[in-house]
């Protein structure tokens, strides 16, 4: 039987990306990854993904104008036709979809969040939690709804913040935390104990009162 198809979209270096990708070599990720798509062509992350023999596609060149939200989302899906995804996973994408590209996708559309959402949606989370002084901090696998990082939360990532910590170290921290759930959570989507169901998350047959919450030091 085939894997289920997984395409990813990322505006950078792609390290989430990389993890994904190593996942689904070992195993312990039952996908395929179909395509790594970028709206951005100097993202360093899409020349690490060609060298691994993955499909890749720019949706502009190199230091071109920013596209408008239409023209992206219109080469995006025509991209998306080609490889025809089962899950499409937000890897540092850094472009907010319409509400129509999203209902489209709605429910095979996930994301992750450096964040414990619903605190911190947004932008600059690591500064934000330490100028608060918040004793945890972490990340979120999340269903992609048309509000911004609104969705069902799946899977979190938390740990403590320390008293030594700068916004560097904190995201650090925090993304070798995202290479460990992101995989995780997309493997419950390609096995199919996870799905979207009435703008609820379900895992295993039943709605998640709360997310699936695992702790990092």
């Amino acid at each position: 039987m085939s894997l289920p198809k997984l395409a990813v979209l990322i505006s950078g270096r792609g390290s989430n990306m990389l993890a994904i990708a190593a996942a689904c070599r070992s195993g312990g990720l039952p996908c395929q990854l179909a395509a790594v798509v970028t709206d951005r062509g100097e993202a360093a992350g899409i020349a690490a993904a060609a060298a691994l023999g993955i499909k890749t596609a720019a949706l502009a060149a190199p230091d071109a104008p920013r596209l408008s939200s239409v023209e992206l989302e219109s080469k995006l899906e025509a991209i998306l036709a080609t490889c025809s995804p089962d899950f499409i996973a937000l890897a540092g994408f850094m472009r907010v979809l319409s509400a129509a590209f999203v209902e489209r996708h709605l429910g095979k559309l996930v994301n992750i969040h450096p964040s414990l959402l619903p605190a911190y949606r947004g932008l600059h989370t690591h500064r934000r939690v330490l100028e608060a002084r918040e004793p945890f901090h972490g990340a979120s696998v999340h269903f992609v709804v048309p509000q911004l990082d609104a969705g069902p939360v799946v899977l979190q990532a938390r740990l403590a913040v320390r008293a030594d910590d700068n916004e560097s170290s904190l995201s650090a921290r925090v993304q070798t935390a995202e290479h460990i759930i992101y995989p995780r959570a997309l493997g419950w989507l390609a096995e199919g104990r996870c799905s979207l169901r009435a703008n609820r998350a379900w895992l295993d047959g039943r709605p998640l009162a709360a997310p699936i919450v695992e702790a990092f030091s």
